[in-house]
């Protein structure tokens, strides 16, 4: 039967009743889905690895046979072994493979079956085992045979071996080679007019060293060769690409299609402003305000990111474009993800624009503060011209009576709906995203993609420099008290940071409540004090005061210090099981310190770090370029899990890889942008068929990335 992404299940021979119920579990319906559901590795299996001798450092694909099957215990753990050798050698050859607490393995696998295995080979003792390899068991040649014929005109072609095989991630008990067999039928009876072509055939030439659309999903799943496996993935990828793009692109047109005001006094409270200040801005802050204005200055209303490393300055570059939109009558909003940073906005920019006559007003979750410490229930009667806040300002009693600028701080850190909601209560105001995080070009060029960008890239002249370091927790506590306390003589201040609230009986890590106590006894008489976000905010306020205003030494905290905080007489920053955080969120902490004249000094205390812990760790000990750690940020842990589906209002990319295919990006932007100019709605015939791979119109109806 010709089969179309929409066909059942029910209805494909292939996908029998058993593997049909376990495809629905995991929310499998119709053909389209198991289409991509792409494999994520492939195993030439027209030919194996030679049995090794010794262990080796990566993994190996081997067949042999099973010789001998055994459960044993190890103390409390059970675990159940095979024994495999090669056949081709002649029994020469013997390497055990070793499940631990997967006792049901034995089920599955008997003496006398034919094996592949995959996995890397290490030494036990005299031994050479494999521990929870992944293993597919091989039936007898004429049972083999059937298994293979039953696909239609696939009696010549085997699935499971001699060819290069697909290995798809399996999950709720589906077996690897009843899902291979289920999508080998899909693939060889694909309808091509129910596949039709996505990328759009117009005025920009798209490279040849591609397949059609339909060969190139056959290909991906059972490939002739590894040659027309690359074309397939690139097709497919740039496909991905495309529809990426294709929001994106559309995104850009609605916004840029809104009715917008201009938002831009004369300059006067600006100049004022600058005149003021005790430094001189660095010239890419200069360069990103002119930006500003001239946004601001237009019509169209604006839709543009800031960024810049931390400590680059962009809060007062967010001050100038306030500045202009307050002195043109309006309202201007400043977001913030947390009741801690938007305090110190809130701080910071009383203390520069209060001098000029402008209310600031802050609104969180837990108060509403109107001008100095005043309680204002609502804000209607009169209403601060800048009001800060975090989701709170989300509420509907928050009322703009004439929001024409909203900046967002630590935009990734939003939805796209939530910031929606804000932009949604002004008249089409100009929008400011900013963020600490530099990012790479190509996710500029994809989930950025519908805003103008501004970079800061110059930090303010003046700060010490930062000296980072990775050591071990264990061996170096009496180093590191001496030195917090040799720092504290001088005059300096401490962040002890920690992963957790509490001490925690199911995650091996240390917190800031089980550690507080002995830190305040090693640094005595020096004070020290306690900060995390369970603390009631009136109480946090105060901490922060405290230790800004050098009441305080030390801070133990979380990660609540990670944006937001400046106390620049603070130097000192020891990171505890520092394995566990991410890469920028570290860059992050570190951007605490450094922000005054003194050497500064981050020490990342790690735990027994694995070789990719290490790894990450060592990127920070080499450089302090946050754009260059944003580059390994994205290698080691990929866009989906730097940005979420919530944040950026994209779908994750299946076999895209925007670390080494911006060529892919590019040409994926023009395309898009070339049929979204000419049909910004998809209307026409020619690309109503485009109109699946728009997401729904909450994010799609998204002004912001």
């Amino acid at each position: 039967m010709p089969i179309r992404p929409e066909t059942p299940l029910a209805e494909i021979p292939a996908v029998g009743t058993k593997l049909r119920r376990q495809l629905e579990k995991i929310g499998y319906t119709r053909a389209g889905q198991l289409l991509e559901h792409y494999p994520r590795r492939y195993e030439d299996r027209t030919q194996f690895d030679a049995f090794p001798t010794h262990e080796t450092a990566t993994a190996l694909c081997l067949r042999g046979e099973i010789v001998d099957t055994a459960k044993r215990f190890f103390g409390r753990r059970r675990f159940f072994e095979a024994a495999v050798e090669d056949v081709e050698g002649g029994g020469l050859h013997r390497i055990t493979l070793r499940w631990f607490n997967m006792t049901y393995i034995d089920k599955l696998i008997a003496v006398g079956q034919e094996i592949v295995v995959y996995g890397k080979v290490k030494q036990s003792g005299s031994r050479l085992v494999i521990d929870h390899p992944e293993f597919e068991t091989i039936e007898a040649p004429a049972v083999a045979a059937l298994d293979d014929a039953d696909a239609p005109g696939a009696t010549a072609t085997p699935i499971h071996l001699d060819r290069i095989t697909p290995i798809y991630p399996l999950r709720e008990g589906i077996g690897g080679r009843a899902l291979r067999k289920a999508i080998y039928q899909i693939v060889a009876d694909l309808d091509p007019d129910a596949f039709p072509e996505i990328l759009p055939n117009g005025g920009i030439t798209i490279p040849t060293d591609r397949l059609p659309r339909v060969e190139a999903l056959r290909a991906i799943h059972f490939p002739a060769d590894a040659e027309q496996l690359a074309l397939a993935r690139r097709t497919l990828a740039l496909e991905e690409f495309f529809a990426l793009q294709l929001n994106v692109a559309r995104r850009r047109a609605r916004h840029d299609a809104l009715p917008g005001a201009i938002h831009c006094g004369p300059g006067e409270l600006l100049e004022q402003f600058l005149d003021a200040l005790p430094f001189q801005p660095t010239d890419a802050q200069q360069r990103c305000i002119a930006e500003l204005r001239a946004d601001l200055s237009a019509p169209r209303p604006m839709n543009r990111l800031l960024q810049g490393d931390v400590g680059s300055g962009k809060t007062l570059v967010a001050v100038a474009a306030i500045l202009l939109a307050v002195e043109s009558g309006c309202q201007a909003a400043l977001m913030a993800p947390t009741q801690i940073l938007a305090e110190q906005h809130h701080l910071v920019l009383s203390r520069w624009l209060e001098p000029l006559g402008i209310r600031v007003g802050l609104r969180t979750a837990a108060r509403r503060k109107g001008r100095g410490d005043d309680e204002m229930p609502l804000f209607e009667s009169d209403p601060p011209e800048v009001l800060v806040g975090t989701h709170a300002l989300f509420y509907d009693s928050v009322e703009f009576a004439n929001l024409g600028l909203v900046v967002i701080d630590e935009q990734h850190k939003f939805g796209v709906a939530q910031r929606g909601k804000l932009i949604g209560q002004g008249a089409c105001p100009d929008v400011l995203v900013m963020t600490a995080t530099p990012i790479p070009r190509t996710l500029t060029l994809t989930v950025y993609g519908d805003l103008d960008v501004s970079v800061i890239d110059e930090l303010p002249k003046g700060r010490g420099k930062i000296v980072t370091a990775v050591r071990d927790a264990k061996k170096k506590i009496k180093e590191a008290t001496q030195f917090i306390r040799d720092q504290l003589e001088e005059g300096r201040q401490a962040y002890l940071v920690y992963p957790l609230v509490e001490d925690s009986d199911k995650l091996k890590a240390k917190s800031v409540e089980g550690e507080f106590e002995q830190w305040a006894e090693r640094l005595a008489p020096f004070k020290c004090d306690l900060l995390h976000g369970r603390i009631p905010p009136e109480e946090k306020e105060l901490i922060m005061r405290d230790f800004r205003d050098g009441k305080t030494d030390v801070l133990v905290a979380t990660t609540v210090i990670e944006v937001g905080v400046d106390v620049p007489n603070a130097n000192i920053m020891y990171i505890y099981n520092a394995e566990r955080f991410g890469l920028a969120q570290l860059h992050q902490l570190r951007g605490r310190i450094g922000r005054g004249a003194h050497k500064s000094y981050c020490v990342l205390m790690a735990d027994k770090p694995s070789a990719e812990a290490l790894a990450k760790l060592q990127v920070l000990e080499a450089t302090d370029d946050g754009f260059k750690i944003a580059e390994a940020d994205l290698k080691l842990r990929g866009p989906g899990e730097l940005l979420g589906t919530d944040q950026s209002g994209i779908g994750a990319l299946k076999l895209g890889d925007l670390v080494t295919e911006t060529e892919l990006v590019q040409l994926a932007r023009q395309l898009a942008a070339e049929v979204i100019a000419t049909d910004p709605e998809l209307a026409k015939p020619q690309h109503q068929h485009l109109r699946h791979l728009l997401l729904d119109d909450d994010h799609a109806a998204g002004v912001v990335a």
